[in-house]
């Protein structure tokens, strides 16, 4: 299980490095794509086929649904941990999520997200993630 946030730098080649605690769960070869509020979603293999599972049920008489389907395809990319436990993201993702040097990572369960430093401390102090509040939304979804 992925779990915990990680502040790293990404260098002029646009690679990062992945905690080492997250290489065990996304496997030496995983996949990057655009993630929901600006960020990057990594999944490992089986996570990714997981979710591609999901995606390929969906309707394609639906117009939203294909969009979807497509924002999470189209920017797709596998990516490889090099020997120093670095991966590069592609300049694409790097340009959606607004990564420039700071990130941080957080382990979301079964994936872990990429975030620009400044948009991850802007997310992290919105009154949207206070916990009461939170809490009785989740409520009304079962949990």
């Amino acid at each position: 299980m992925l779990l915990g946030e990680y502040r790293h730098n990404v260098d002029v080649k646009g690679r990062v490095s992945v905690p080492s605690k997250f290489r065990g769960d996304l496997g030496q070869t995983f996949v990057i794509t655009k993630g929901l509020d600006n960020c990057l979603f990594m999944y490992s293999k089986q996570e990714w086929e997981t979710f591609e599972l999901k995606l390929k049920e969906l309707p394609l008489t639906n117009q939203d649904a294909r969009s979807f389907v497509r924002f999470f395809f189209a920017g797709a990319a596998e990516c490889e941990v090099d020997k120093q436990g670095r991966i590069n993201i592609p300049q694409n993702l790097r340009e959606y999520a607004n990564i420039q040097k700071d990130v941080v990572i957080v382990g979301v369960a079964t994936r872990a997200e990429i975030w620009d430093s400044e948009n991850w401390n802007k997310y992290t102090s919105s009154d949207s993630l206070d916990g009461t509040k939170l809490a009785s939304q989740m409520s009304q979804l079962g949990i």
